[in-house]
């Protein structure tokens, strides 16, 4: 028996700390073996979609705009061609509010799918990492025997490529993820540019560089065990009719070998434990659903493949519920989980259309503080308001206020309009002014037009504020 298998033995009855620490808290380095089958095929794939996309959307544009854009410095933020400032917080609001429900409802219905196929601490591990980590070390074995050896020629060219190689893909991934924050031309102006008008540009670069390398060369899956909240969360998140990859121990129970099926009358898992050793944070799935699990599918490939060379039908590891497997019922797509489905669709349409109906000119107008009305003659009383302008368009917008109501004016400070540059923010003052006859209460509620030219832009409400009519 291997060390491996004694110690996962050890620990079969009872976990009391994950996988990755030993029994005097000492980390233990997970050597997983490369998975082959179905599963690892649709994740490559699936994972070469997301490395397009990843690659691709800094340098779609839509209306001169980035595509998405996450300035988090300027706290401007672009999303599908749109611009979102400060005053769009309640929408940002709302997104985190039903992006609480996604994960809920997603979670309950279909487990951890997110993780496994398009979480990207996953996928740049498993499938760029991991597959350079191959190509250099060889296969865990391989890696094990490596890493246990003395420091020799051989040691020390390995380790230096392949740690080379981690930190070229770190300073790539750190560009493109930089891209996203401030702009594919913003980018390239830093990398072309002379080095001493962008040394913050380059020290974030350097940065971000650092912090990918650390944790794809060292930190691993532990992102995913340690720090990740979500994995800690499944534990009030699932239930018993939730997705999860689970083992079969109704079919595989009692465990035992090839040979010794027909007299011990044995179930079908013959203890092989390859479904242990291709996991990547080191788990043995056979001890039930775990916080470490990040639904990968390495070990459902791992037991089709060790199924099929003893004749017996796959499926002993599969994507299946708990009640799925203590009822022998097939996975099948739910009331319930068509429920939740049509859930997230109206969460989806809520923010599409909030999106989509988003005005491109945000104003606010409030009474200058401290003020209160001022006597124009014996017959007219004005208020001093100040505006705040926020242009979310690619032009430069020239406003101009306007009293929706025919026996008043409004006096712009300054004479002209108020100029709002693209994309950004603009503000003024101007005077309300009202004739004392109009004027019934302390606080008189008016409407305000807001125009580009001759074309209404929104209109607003405010306070007028008088004295009370004898």
């Amino acid at each position: 028996m291997s060390t491996t298998e004694k110690e996962i033995r050890d620990e079969s009855s009872f976990r009391d700390r994950i996988a990755t620490v030993d029994a005097s808290g000492k980390r233990k380095w997970v050597f997983a073996q490369k998975p082959k089958g179905r599963f690892t095929n649709y994740r490559t794939y699936v994972s070469w979609f997301f490395f397009i996309v990843f690659i691709a959307l800094p340098f779609i544009k839509y209306n001169g705009r980035p595509l998405f854009l996450f300035n988090i410095p300027e706290a401007k933020f672009i999303i599908f061609g749109k611009v979102f400032w400060p005053q769009d917080f309640f929408i940002f609001g709302l997104t985190m509010v039903a992006f609480v429900i996604f994960i809920v409802l997603f979670t309950a219905a279909f487990g951890r799918l997110f993780c496994g196929w398009i979480c990207p601490q996953t996928i740049f591990m498993e499938m760029v990492f991991r597959k350079i980590e191959y190509a250099i070390e060889g296969d865990a074995t391989e890696q094990k025997l490596l890493s246990k050896s003395a420091w020799n020629t051989n040691k020390i060219i390995k380790k230096s490529t392949k740690h080379l190689v981690f930190f070229l893909m770190s300073f790539l991934i750190a560009n493109f993820f930089l891209s996203y924050i401030i702009g594919v031309d913003a980018l390239w102006s830093i990398i072309t540019g002379p080095v001493s008008e962008h040394l913050g540009g380059l020290a974030s670069i350097m940065i971000f560089s650092a912090v990918f390398y650390a944790v794809y060369a060292f930190f691993r899956e532990q992102a995913c065990t340690v720090v990740c909240p979500y994995g800690r969360l499944q534990g009030v998140l699932l239930d018993r009719n939730s997705l999860i990859v689970a083992y079969d121990y109704k079919r595989g129970e009692p465990r035992g070998k090839v040979k010794e099926k027909e007299s011990l009358h044995l179930g079908d898992c013959i203890d092989c434990f390859q479904c242990v050793k291709v996991c990547p944070t080191g788990i043995d799935i056979r001890n039930g659903t775990q916080l470490e699990c990040v639904n990968c599918t390495a070990c459902i490939d791992a037991c089709d493949n060790i199924m099929d060379k003893v004749g017996r039908p796959r499926g002993l590891i599969r994507y299946a519920s708990e009640n799925g497997i203590e009822n022998r019922e097939t996975l099948k797509y739910t009331t319930r989980m068509k429920l939740y489905t049509a859930l997230l669709l109206v969460l989806l349409v809520i923010l599409t259309t909030l999106l989509v109906t988003r005005k491109d000119v945000d104003a606010t107008i409030m009474r200058t503080p401290g003020m209160l009305y001022q006597e124009r003659g014996n017959d007219s009383i004005s208020n001093l308001y100040n505006i705040k302008v926020v242009n979310k368009t690619m032009a430069d917008i020239p406003l101009t206020v306007r009293l929706e109501r025919a026996d008043g004016k409004v006096e712009i400070i300054g004479g002209g309009p108020v100029i709002v540059k693209q994309e950004g923010q603009g503000s003024g003052s101007f005077f309300i002014v009202l004739p004392r006859k109009a004027i019934f209460d302390r606080k008189t509620l008016i409407p305000l037009g807001l125009y580009e030219g001759e074309k209404k832009i929104a209109v607003l409400k405010t306070n007028f504020l008088g004295p009370v009519a004898p």
